[in-house]
């Protein structure tokens, strides 16, 4: 007998933002239902919403087209952060010294399941 899935997830590597900053957003939208997820990351200005929304309509997608399941049943089970890595960069500084600079990455992964 096959097992029935109820859930679908999406991850989104290596994106440009700091883990920290990302972190701010995606506990807003955690525990929530899709369609309230949605309206949260619509009216956040913050510079990860959109990166997050992104996630989050890959994840709904994810659960549509592989699992068959229902958009009006889903909400956000998982949601969450990772720090990816760090890219290193140098900025010169007075008398030929230089300071370093972290570019800071991360992975975002959301996981939509039926109530």
């Amino acid at each position: 007998m096959a097992e029935q899935v109820t859930s679908a997830k999406a991850t989104a590597k290596t994106v440009r933002i700091p883990a920290r900053k990302a972190r701010l957003v995606i506990d807003l939208i955690r525990g929530k239902s899709v369609a309230e997820a949605f309206g949260i990351l619509n009216f956040t200005p913050r510079s990860g919403a959109y990166l997050i929304e992104k996630v989050l309509k890959s994840a709904v997608a994810n659960a549509e087209n592989n699992f068959d399941l229902d958009v009006e049943d889903l909400y956000v089970s998982e949601a969450f952060v990772n720090e990816g890595p760090t890219l290193k960069r140098f900025r010169p500084r007075a008398k030929g010294s230089a300071s370093p600079i972290n570019k800071r990455t991360s992975h975002i992964t959301v996981v939509v399941s039926v109530k």
